[in-house]
């Protein structure tokens, strides 16, 4: 009687791994058969957009292109562009320093925080830029007094410093820098109290904490909500025609009451608003990417 051999010998490999082919062995869900309505939805409005947007005259396509890049649309662009970055610095630099005043331990920080967010939730963005346009009328002059002594360390015109443009930087920011610390502030919460005990049994000081530990986890949750609100911006840069600064809209509003060219000149600037969106989009993709890593 012969003994049992000691091992067994491996099986054969599948014929497409003998080949060098590679097996795929994902698996993938069976088709619903609800999914063909909704195929069927799509190939109808995309029926619908070509008969009613593409093949509609009414549009005047070739106005629509003659006048996106024209001079003075590309020059409303340009002061979007700029004003949006302005504001958009200023607003995250304002909204950083709100919430850390918003988690300190000083209860007279913390109060002055919440009233600054409270404030700036509750006013109208737009209503905001006529305040900081016309503020020459409630403050005529901005100064500051040194206390007991009859001397002031500076003293300004209001009207030299509030022009359009610095009334419009200004209001943005102020709206970004409100919603952006409350933004900032759940990131940073949202990263569990014990990592910041772990640092600090470690001996980190409170500046390596924040730089190595906390921040990279709480980006993740910040990057989607930031993102929305700066892709906002771009839109909200249309609200300082009010105070008349030229923007993108305002110069195609203006190009529009001499030629009346309404609807295609509109069409110039929602193509442009699409356009720096689809940027900004991209952005955030890659920054959401890069983060994710190791995650």
């Amino acid at each position: 009687m012969h003994k049992q051999a000691d091992y067994q010998q491996p099986a054969a490999a599948p014929h497409s791994e003998r080949r060098g082919l590679t097996v795929d062995s994902r698996i993938h869900p069976r088709p619903k058969r609800s999914d063909w309505i909704w195929y069927a939805l799509l190939v109808l409005a995309g029926v619908l957009f070509y008969e009613w947007v593409i093949d509609n005259p009414r549009w005047q396509w070739d106005v629509v292109v003659t006048y996106l890049f024209n001079s003075r649309v590309i020059l409303g662009l340009k002061n979007t562009l700029i004003l949006t970055l302005f504001a958009s610095v200023l607003g995250l630099c304002l909204g950083i320093v709100i919430a850390a005043c918003r988690m300190a331990s000083n209860p007279v920080l913390r109060g002055m925080a919440y009233v600054y967010i409270w404030v700036i939730r509750a006013i109208p963005t737009l209503a905001m830029l006529l305040f900081l346009f016309f503020l020459s009328a409630l403050i005529p002059r901005i100064y500051l007094p040194i206390p007991f002594l009859d001397m002031t360390l500076f003293d300004i015109d209001t009207n030299q410093i509030i022009s359009r443009f610095s009334a419009a930087v200004i209001g943005l920011a102020l709206y970004l820098g409100g919603h952006s610390a409350e933004i900032f502030r759940g990131g940073l919460s949202s990263v569990e109290k014990g990592q910041r005990e772990a640092c600090k049994a470690m001996g980190m000081s409170d500046l390596r904490m924040m730089w190595h530990v906390i921040v990279p986890q709480a980006v993740r949750v910040i990057i989607p909500p930031l993102a929305n609100e700066l892709i906002t911006m771009f839109k909200n840069t249309s609200l300082v025609s009010v105070i008349g600064y030229v923007e993108l809209l305002t110069t195609v509003q203006l190009i529009y009451s001499n030629n009346f060219e309404t609807i295609p000149l509109l069409t110039v600037a929602c193509i442009w608003y699409l356009v720096l969106t689809s940027l900004a989009m991209c952005g955030q993709s890659v920054l959401e990417r890069r983060f994710r890593r190791g995650a």
